[in-house]
């Protein structure tokens, strides 16, 4: 689901429709305040508790808590520093074809990375599994039309842009299949992806939302912190 999310921003963005940053600014900033509660409420104290039979688990954990986040700062920055997370690049702003090339690659491995999240989350608990795949799909369509937007103003086919869009969603299922055939490395994917997703929501979602002045935008990100929350006592009503 979470890779079909890519597919459809893709699609979005090559369609003569288009869609309005307007409606893509509420997809963030709801996906920014379910992720972000997902991280801190979750997905952090989760990745303690496993660590917590090894030697010093709490420097452990902050430690790959923090390189998760600075690997995604990194590779933002040296693979892809020209565009904004979510935003909308029109198509009569041309760019160089090879910026097109760079935000692909990091986009990519950012979708990896998404996928080793998800994966993750379900290795430990299948609710855990559920609130992180939900934090992630509420960007996934922004992120495939991100992509999309930048090949087409680089010149690339709408057939190309949409292909890009899609290559995402295979990034995301590697880094299931990834995690799912080594889960033994779940008690330090779990920290790691959770650094890397609090970058996502932190330093990508939230700016991004803040461009768009208004309380609505703020009353999204608070919406995406209550569904957080529905969700859980969902899940726990069906004994998950």
């Amino acid at each position: 689901m979470a890779g079909l999310a890519n597919v459809a921003g893709g699609m979005l963005a090559v369609s003569r429709r288009g869609w309005d940053r307007v409606r893509q600014s509420y997809f963030v900033a709801a996906g920014a305040g379910f992720m972000l509660a997902a991280v801190l409420l979750r997905m952090t104290p989760e990745s303690y508790r496993l660590a917590a039979e090894h030697v010093r688990p709490g420097l452990a954990v902050g430690t790959l808590l923090l390189l998760g986040y600075l690997f995604v700062h990194w590779a933002e920055h040296v693979l892809v520093g020209h565009f904004h997370f979510g935003e909308e690049t029109h198509h009569e702003h041309w760019v160089e074809p090879v910026v097109g090339t760079t935000a692909l690659l990091g986009l990519l491995l950012h979708a990896f990375f998404d996928g080793v999240s998800i994966g993750s989350g379900f290795l430990v608990q299948p609710a855990l599994g559920i609130l992180v795949a939900i934090a992630i799909f509420l960007h996934k369509v922004p992120e495939g039309f991100t992509v999309a937007s930048i090949m087409t103003a680089a010149g690339r086919s709408p057939r190309e842009a949409g292909m890009s869009a899609a290559w995402l969603g295979v990034a995301t299922l590697l880094g299931v299949a990834t995690i799912s055939l080594w889960s033994g490395l779940v008690r330090f994917a779990l920290p790691f992806s959770a650094g890397a997703a609090l970058y996502v929501a932190a330093s990508d979602l939230i700016p991004a939302v803040n461009e768009t002045k208004g309380v609505r935008m703020a009353l999204w990100v608070f919406g995406g912190v209550l569904l957080f929350y529905a969700t859980e006592t969902l899940l726990d009503s069906l004994g998950l």
